[in-house]
């Protein structure tokens, strides 16, 4: 967007758009956790966890990290501005959206859907990959924003203790690039550790299904099987 686009923006939006979320907190650089992952929409402002004393009374969005790029969660997004064919992802059971758009992936085979704005593959029906996006996209067709806008006058953090905002997908919905199959233009990937431990276990198992009783000959075949190899002896030479 350019600078004629986002004077027309309320200014905490143009904040929460444009701020750099997880830089560590020059208050409190000394103190654990101080990564300014909080964002104050009375102040226009990001902060850390140990800033939140004074902004205690003021709407406070929780800002996470996803996939290296800054997320939030869906319902919180819902009470600030429409998120409607804004593609969001599932992770830890928690719907989030991205505030950002992100580098342009090749498209995926069977499906030309893309966003709007920056071409970045899509699942359908979905139109935009983030919030960014889509503002860019209403600033460009109908030149303001107002009615896109909800007033929201009470937000808080949705965990009393406060996480650091480190997402870990455990469930993740996305869009599938050219080097996979495709069914629909999207594809489930879930986590492979338990694959992995089922795996490990059934080939324990089977391998102790095949290990010889204890017994004298079960020992002797052991030991014959980790002899080692003598020094082979030459033939006399006469």
């Amino acid at each position: 967007m350019n600078m004629l686009e986002y004077t027309q923006l309320p200014q905490w939006l143009i904040a929460l758009l444009t701020e750099k979320f997880f830089n560590a907190c020059i208050i409190h650089e000394d103190a654990k956790k101080n990564e300014k992952n909080v964002f104050c929409l009375d102040c226009c402002e990001c902060i850390c966890p140990h800033c939140l004393t004074p902004h205690r009374s003021h709407r406070l969005l929780q800002i996470r990290r996803y996939v290296y790029h800054d997320v939030i969660r869906l319902c919180d997004a819902e009470k600030l501005l429409d998120c409607a064919f804004v593609q969001s992802y599932t992770s830890n059971s928690a719907k989030v959206v991205f505030l950002n758009h992100r580098p342009k992936t090749r498209p995926c085979r069977g499906s030309s859907n893309t966003c709007i704005i920056c071409e970045r593959g899509l699942q359908d029906p979905y139109l935009f990959c983030s919030i960014s996006c889509k503002v860019e996209h209403i600033l460009k067709t109908e030149g303001k924003l107002s009615k896109y806008i909800y007033k929201c006058d009470y937000m808080t953090l949705s965990e009393p203790g406060l996480d650091d905002g480190q997402m870990t997908p455990d469930t993740i919905l996305e869009p599938v690039d050219s080097g996979s199959s495709c069914s629909g233009g999207a594809v489930l990937c879930t986590a492979t550790t338990e694959v992995v431990r089922k795996k490990r276990s059934t080939l324990s198992s089977f391998r102790s299904a095949f290990q010889p009783a204890c017994g004298p000959g079960s020992e002797m075949s052991v030991s014959m099987m980790n002899r080692r190899k003598g020094t082979p002896q030459r033939s006399p030479l006469y």
